[in-house]
């Protein structure tokens, strides 16, 4: 009768393997209780539930798979050769799925739990390391996954569920994700320490306008601030170089290869004079992001607000 009542539930060699996950999985922990102790009673009393439950588990499983994983002798039974194959496999898949709850609930864990924590390379220097430090003198076991990328990297990071948190700039505006403005950061023109505006102090920007320029590549959000701040002073710039590291630039620069628009650097780098911007008004917003609606860990939501209290006050300039 169970055979009738079951057989359009019989797997086939075709079937989906989402299908056979959703069949096998549930009865996979009393099969692997079942062949250790070779008694069904005896399992059943370890593993708490009802001795008929799992009998009908066994079953099932075998029905399932079309294969018979046990030889019964009364309660007792013994693993046939396709039940100690199946059982290896049991095991290996077991144990994966153990280590993986331990992981996540450790990654959870209020006092050592992880973030995974993404920031723009020009943070990387003294911003976010002064950050970690501040943030372990309250949370000193709290670990971090650190990532370097630029803005829109960052953010695809976020979507996909591989950040929990980033500092960018600009600060995102999508319905996807929520951004808080922390701070701002000055952009300066760096030129190179012979060039003809290194007297200066102070600029224009517009008073560039015939130079040439070494920029971050399309997609970074400081070539796009690049690129508005010029067109706000009356130009298009003309691009020499394009690159991937603001310090890069800061090289560049240095060999005499243009000019650029850089926040600025942890340490002062010889060859460059950097001059304040006077006009249009120079300057990034730095922000923190992450995905709307995701709920966070106990340490993901200490650092987020750890960095929240930061603002006007993240950077050091």
């Amino acid at each position: 009768m169970m055979h009738q009542q079951r057989s359009g539930e019989w797997l086939s060699p075709s079937g989906d393997t989402e299908d056979i996950v959703a069949l096998l999985a549930p009865r996979l922990a009393y099969f692997a209780g079942v062949a250790r102790t070779e008694h069904v009673t005896r399992a059943a009393q370890e593993m708490n539930v009802p001795q008929s439950t799992l009998s009908r588990a066994m079953v099932r499983l075998e029905q399932d798979l079309g294969v018979e994983l046990f030889a019964r002798r009364g309660r007792t039974v013994s693993l046939t050769p396709a039940g100690r194959t199946f059982l290896g496999s049991v095991e290996r898949a077991l144990a994966e799925i153990e280590r993986a709850a331990e992981e996540v609930r450790a990654d959870a864990d209020p006092a050592t739990g992880k973030v995974a924590f993404g920031f723009l390379h020009t943070m990387g220097a003294e911003t976010v390391p002064g950050l970690i430090h501040a943030f372990r003198a309250d949370h000193p076991r709290v670990r971090f996954s650190l990532v370097q990328n630029y803005g829109e990297a960052m953010l695809e990071r976020l979507r996909a569920g591989e950040l929990d948190l980033c500092l960018t700039s600009p600060v995102p505006d999508a319905p996807d994700l929520v951004g808080r403005r922390l701070d701002e950061q000055k952009l300066r023109l760096v030129v190179p320490a012979e060039h003809r505006l290194a007297g200066r102090r102070r600029i224009r920007l517009a008073e560039a306008a015939e130079e040439a320029f070494v920029t971050l590549e399309p997609g970074y959000g400081l070539r796009r601030i690049t690129d508005d701040l010029c067109k706000e002073a009356g130009f298009r710039p003309r691009v020499a170089f394009e690159g991937e590291e603001a310090e890069t630039l800061r090289g560049l620069v240095a060999a005499g290869l243009g000019v650029a628009l850089l926040p600025p650097p942890a340490v002062p780098r010889p060859g460059v004079v950097e001059l304040t911007v006077t006009a249009p008004r120079a300057a990034r917003e730095i922000g923190v992001a992450w995905l709307e609606g995701r709920p966070d860990t106990p340490p993901v939501a200490a650092f987020k607000k750890f960095l929240l209290s930061r603002r006007g006050r993240l950077l050091h300039e």
